[in-house]
């Protein structure tokens, strides 16, 4: 506690601790990601997040300083996590050929299509990326590499088990087009999910299949 000297008075003023400050961040973060992931975000605004955090619009620049800032966060913070995902999936899979199945199913799924709020940034803000200036587009930049030597490792790991040479370039290639497919079917199956459902679920079904086949 601090002791502040008002009017002849002294009054305690709570001094918030490093872990509640990291915690508060953290549902700001939560809040403008899922938010961001479903409307855009020029699509809302702080007032709007610190609401759904729970806090005041006040609280927010103890975190952040511009809503370009908190962009910049959630674009980073969004595409680590999904990197650890995709991590995980590699570490526990049998063999590199399960991991790119893995990789492939657990993205192009209706789940992931149908609750963008909680999928992956690749997809869900890959336009604002585009639109939010070179700042954004780093951040963009630095979660597809993460995306690329993941999958160029899998591929790698695919071909020696087969026997079968492959130049790291080429498998770099192949995951830039593997990555760009997913993202693609992903992108396209919410574009048409609630005019044409059927269309959808094939969009995502094909895509699956085709890169499975590789």
């Amino acid at each position: 506690m601090t002791n502040d000297i008002e009017h002849g008075r002294i009054s305690e003023v709570p001094r918030i601790s490093q872990q509640q400050k990291e915690s508060n961040r953290a549902r700001i973060l939560a809040s403008a990601g899922e938010g961001f992931r479903t409307r855009g975000i020029d699509g809302i605004g702080i007032d709007e997040v610190m609401k759904t955090a729970g806090m005041t619009h006040g609280g927010f620049y103890n975190h952040f300083g511009s809503k370009e800032d908190l962009a910049l966060a959630v674009l980073h913070q969004g595409f680590t996590d999904s990197l650890e995902h995709v991590a995980s999936m590699v570490s526990e899979s049998s063999s590199p050929l399960d991991a790119l199945h893995a990789i492939v199913d657990n993205y192009l799924t209706t789940s992931h299509r149908d609750h963008p709020g909680q999928g992956c940034a690749s997809a869900t803000l890959v336009a604002d990326a585009g639109r939010h200036g070179v700042d954004a587009q780093a951040e963009y930049t630095r979660g597809l590499e993460g995306y690329l030597a993941a999958f160029t490792d899998v591929l790698l790991g695919i071909a020696d088990q087969a026997g079968t040479p492959l130049e790291p370039a080429v498998a770099r290639e192949r995951s830039i087009a593997l990555f760009s497919a997913m993202v693609g079917a992903l992108v396209i199956s919410r574009a048409v999910g609630r005019a044409d459902p059927a269309l959808s679920d094939e969009v995502l079904a094909a895509t699956a299949k085709e890169l499975k086949a590789q």
